[in-house]
């Protein structure tokens, strides 16, 4: 009895020690998995693009001139317009992203088809007075400010902006004198903004934008056969609303771990 009982004893310990050695053995085998990284997009580099959409551009001139009055209209009296048209053109800027802020600087150059006309009547019916005038150039250079949701990007922005614009004029009725002359000038202003935009790949950008720009008066010297008539003309403001593409030159990359 005594020897049967050894030999259980035994045989148990040798088992118990197997099964420690076999644990001991997978222990040392383990290795921990690679922590799981969800790619974010990264908003921080340079970035070139197009947009393309359309513009409004609420137009005014007014008779400055101080004595004779040009035509049917007197020092002070003058017209205002809207028309709207086709826009496009290119976009180039830097992002900087610090957790889920963006912040950057953009330009833009844009060309727009606003123009129009208008024809003063009052003694002359259909050929007197014809004015018409055009704003084909627009230009801005801006802040912008924005929050990401991973892919996501909404923004403000607002700084400068300046337009190309042309106002003409003929006076087919003498009263007491005709003529005709035309001038352009660059007038400056300021905008703002809000824009969304989503980032398809790390690379690839689309996004809506709208726009609102006001200016200040330049002075337009329009010859006639009785000498120069000084009108005050500008854009009151231009609205945009444009579809964007970029590419977004490839930043440091981000991990959430």
């Amino acid at each position: 009895m005594r020897n049967k009982l050894i030999a259980a004893f035994a045989c148990t310990t040798a088992l118990v020690s197997a099964g420690a050695a076999s644990a001991a053995d997978l222990g040392a085998r383990y290795t921990k998995a690679p922590a799981y990284v969800e790619p974010l997009f990264n908003w921080t580099g340079f970035y070139v693009g197009g947009h393309i959409g359309g513009a409004w551009t609420n137009e005014q001139f007014i008779n400055s001139g101080n004595t004779t009055a040009f035509g049917d209209l007197a020092p002070g009296e003058g017209f205002r317009q809207r028309k709207s048209g086709v826009m496009g053109g290119a976009q180039i800027g830097y992002n900087w992203q610090a957790n889920n802020y963006v912040f950057g600087m953009e330009g833009t150059i844009s060309g727009l088809d606003n123009k129009g006309s208008f024809t003063n009547t009052v003694f002359g019916a259909g050929l007197d007075d014809q004015f018409s005038w055009r704003a084909n150039v627009l230009a801005t250079v801006v802040g912008r400010a924005g929050f990401a949701v991973q892919n996501n990007l909404f923004y403000v922005k607002g700084g400068y902006a300046g337009v190309n614009n042309r106002l003409s004029v003929v006076d087919n009725v003498p009263n007491p004198s005709t003529g005709s002359g035309g001038q352009t000038h660059w007038a400056n202003g300021w905008t703002v903004g809000a824009g969304w935009e989503y980032g398809i790949t790390r690379n690839w950008i689309v996004g809506l934008e709208y726009n609102y720009a006001a200016f200040g008066s330049q002075t337009y010297q329009l010859g006639g056969t009785s000498g120069s008539y000084t009108f005050d003309a500008k854009p009151r403001d231009i609205q945009w609303a444009v579809v964007r593409v970029s590419y977004k030159f490839d930043g440091p990359v981000i991990g959430r771990y």
